[in-house]
């Protein structure tokens, strides 16, 4: 369901009614595709066609939450807050984002023909002091631009094209807004006023009022939600025949007029960025579903609510023909919804962009998530982060955008948490856009350890437009592998550029381990350059190794599922562990006794066998969550088998396990590990 539906819009029922109607088509015609996939490298790194990486920790993610205005949803509160405690509450969604690893945020800056900051065109929003065109006293739009890139989140301006207020009196607007002076824009329809979407000056004069926002500040991106022709109302037609008749020559039916109206908005808004700041992104959230199938053989396998139809929203089309550099739609429905599948539509749209250079972000319906009045599928934890997990078999799903800011904060049931552990325990780089060129490479020109960690500190390279930097973390000494930076796994952190160089402090690095640090830079379109030159930081601490085998007292646990044996002689010690997998929790653990926080090695011993299981999944209980990485046991046994490297906690507990839960045939098996500090 929109964004606010509940809210400002009182066809509710009608929606929901079109949503559960009739039963769920099962198939549709494969569409052909004969666009080129041109889309940009998401990771920028030499040798990424043979690195393997850890879908846990994608180096390109954007990872965002709508801030919303209208109403006072999100921010500011309520109205009549002063300038410092709206400005309080901005730095906190931004503390937020910060502290659940975001890159982004999507704030509503014209809720309803309207603005956040001292616009030539329409007067100042209501929700910032609970009168229309009252001043705030600062301009809020630029000091939350500056306020997001101080801490190098993007910044996306969120407008509502067409709406201009949750009621039907002019007289209520203020004196200077231009549905007064022009009467003649706007239409009353379900006990709101809109913008007339068929009238060309109309059409100009809103995408000038976003424009002036564009020109003025340094955003990111623009972003739209699904408000374009109003949600229909049942038996109440949108009172727009006699502009129909006026403009609509050439059209057949008023439907195919309005989507073209909704069309050539998106259209020219795009060119008119372009024109403006090529940089600048232009990203639409709009409902999720399309068409049918059962209506269209493009469509979804759904039965829902058809954008198309509704509110003449032609999204497909809009990606075809590039009108927009990314699309997030709003997929507010559980894994397995009888009428809108939220697996199925992951589908279509990852092959509706397939073939052109539009990203795809999912909306998440995080406001669902233990919310009362839901269905059962969403009070269960785990349906949240399912759906991210789900993402990963769709690789043109480059990200995921929260509804809203607050829900993410209330983070209930822990929904919110286990998403941030399963799919956020690293930074991450926002995907790269087109055109522009990766700057030259920074001249990392110190690494000093001190009492409050490592701080780095580097030269702007000499070629090229840097807007902000990435900082890498490696273990230990020796050779950077390329593929060491295929993923996030030692991504620390990005910088905002500022004046010819930078500076980052690891707050997290522990006295006694060896680094390597290097640093990239990174343009306006997120392009990545080569890394600096290499600088290394010693431990302080001796070196700490610890093996542990399936006979360790005290060191091994595991059910009576697992069986013992000791027939392959390639094993470590006397005997080893071995089970059936099975899609259940019953993993065999090892534990450790860690002196510090820290890097460690992790490898594990097991005799192979080609009856084994080619994917055995090794859970590693790190400091910032469980990462899983398989392993193919049918080869390479007897001897130590490097896991990976990661950040684990001090003190005594399960450090490594292995599970059954593998779709893979074979006996899995737990025989020995060995951690040891870096």
């Amino acid at each position: 369901m929109p964004r606010e539906l509940g809210r400002f819009l009182p066809g509710v029922a009608l929606t929901v009614a079109l949503l559960l109607g009739a039963a769920v088509p099962t198939s549709r015609p494969a569409a052909p595709d004969t666009h080129p996939d041109t889309r940009p490298d998401p990771v920028p790194v030499s040798a990424q066609a043979t690195c393997v990486t850890d879908p846990a920790t994608p180096k390109r993610q954007i990872r965002g939450m709508w801030i919303a205005s209208v109403a006072n949803i999100d921010w500011p509160s309520r109205t009549g807050l002063t300038p410092a405690a709206q400005q309080a509450e901005y730095r906190g969604w931004l503390d937020l984002a910060q502290q659940r690893r975001m890159n982004a945020v999507v704030v509503q800056i014209r809720p309803a023909a309207d603005a956040f900051w001292p616009s030539t065109y329409e007067p100042w929003s209501q929700w910032l002091t609970g009168t229309q065109g009252g001043n705030p006293g600062y301009d809020p739009l630029a000091f939350m631009v500056a306020e997001a890139h101080a801490r190098n989140l993007e910044f996306h301006a969120w407008f509502n094209p067409y709406r201009v207020a949750n009621h039907t009196d002019l007289s209520k607007l203020a004196a200077n807004h231009p549905a007064r002076r022009n009467p003649g824009w706007a239409v009353a329809y379900g006990g709101h006023l809109y913008y007339n979407p068929g009238i060309p000056a109309v059409r100009a004069f809103v995408q000038e009022a976003m424009m002036d926002a564009v020109r003025r500040y340094d955003i990111d991106a623009v972003h739209w939600d699904d408000y374009f022709y109003p949600y229909p109302l049942s038996g109440v037609a949108f009172p727009d025949q006699a502009t129909y008749a006026q403009y609509g020559g050439g059209f057949s039916n008023i439907a195919d007029w309005r989507r073209n109206n909704v069309n050539l908005l998106v259209q020219e808004m795009r060119a008119k960025i372009r024109a403006a700041k090529p940089w600048v992104r232009f990203g639409i959230s709009p409902f999720g579903i399309w068409r049918n199938a059962g209506t269209d053989p493009l469509g979804s396998r759904t039965n829902g609510l058809q954008s198309y139809d509704a509110i003449y929203a032609d999204t497909r089309r809009w990606v075809r023909q590039g009108w927009v550099d990314y699309i997030a739609p709003q997929i507010y429905w559980h894994i397995g919804h009888s009428a809108a599948d939220y697996a199925e539509l992951v589908r279509w749209w990852s092959e509706t962009v397939t073939g052109t250079n539009v990203h795809l972000l999912v909306g998440q319906a995080t406001y669902r998530a233990g919310a009362a009045g839901q269905d059962a599928a969403w009070q269960d934890p785990t349906e949240l982060t399912d759906h991210l997990t789900l993402n990963r078999s769709h690789p043109r799903v480059v990200g995921d955008i929260h509804f809203s800011a607050k829900d993410v904060r209330a983070d209930r049931i822990g929904a919110v948490s286990r998403v941030a552990t399963d799919h956020y325990r690293r930074p991450a780089l926002a995907p790269a856009g087109t055109g522009g060129a990766a700057p030259a490479a920074p001249n990392l020109t110190s690494a000093v350890r001190g009492t409050g960690g490592v701080t780095l500190t580097w030269q702007r390279g000499t070629t090229g437009s840097t807007t902000a930097y990435a900082v890498y973390r490696l273990p230990g000494s020796g050779t950077v592998d390329p593929c060491d930076l295929a993923d996030a796994r030692h991504l620390l952190g990005t910088v905002r550029a500022s004046g010819s160089g930078g500076t980052f402090t690891d707050a997290t690095a522990a006295a006694g381990s060896t680094y390597r640090y290097l640093v990239t830079a990174l343009d306006r379109r997120h392009h990545e350059s080569p890394a600096s030159n290499v600088r290394v930081v010693t431990g302080s601490g001796g070196t700490f190794s610890v093996v542990v085998d399936n006979a360790t007292t005290g060191g091994f646990t595991a059910a009576a599922t697992w069986g013992t044996s000791s027939y392959l002689p390639t094993r470590y010690g006397a005997n080893y562990r071995f089970a059936q997998p099975q899609a259940i929790s019953d993993p065999a653990w090892f534990s450790a006794t860690l002196p510090a926080t820290g890097s460690y090695r992790v490898e594990v011993w097991y005799p192979s066998d080609p009856g084994y299981n080619s994917a055995t999944p090794f859970l590693v209980a790190t400091a910032n969550g469980t990462v899983t990485a398989t392993v193919d046991q049918r080869v390479g046994g007897g001897q130590w088998r490097v896991l990976g490297t990661y950040d684990l906690a001090a003190g005594t507990r399960q450090v490594v396990g292995v599970s059954r839960w593998t779709s893979t045939q074979g006996y899995v098996i737990a025989d020995a590990v060995r951690i040891t500090r870096l």
